[in-house]
């Protein structure tokens, strides 16, 4: 009986790879990993739930620059959750509300 390869085998293999094999593999990966699954939304990203994110994650995930961000948080409409370091941690679940309530006024 074989063994099964685990993660940090795989890990392992794929930084051994070609540049251009691993980003065939991931683009592979991307296109086929949930093709047959019908995954809900807390499925895929319930356990970001209680996560937090940096100033940047955050502004990705709001989809807006950083000085755009960066108002919000000066004007009071986002307020960190907590502080690592000199760094200001947004908690998802508050950021999730927000970006509601941004979709909402764009319409």
């Amino acid at each position: 009986m074989g063994h099964a390869l685990t993660a940090d085998d795989l890990y392992q293999n794929l930084r051994q790879m070609p540049a251009t094999e691993r980003q065939r593999f991931f683009a592979i990966l991307s296109t086929n990993a949930f093709r047959d699954e019908d995954l809900s939304h807390e499925q895929l990203f319930g356990h970001l739930a209680d996560d937090e994110f940096t100033a940047k994650e955050a502004a990705e995930y709001l989809e807006v620059s950083m000085s755009t961000f960066r108002r919000f948080v000066a004007n009071g409409k986002l307020t960190s959750s907590s502080t690592v370091g000199r760094n200001q941690m947004f908690a998802v679940a508050d950021l999730k509300v927000f970006k509601k309530a941004l979709k909402a006024t764009k319409g």
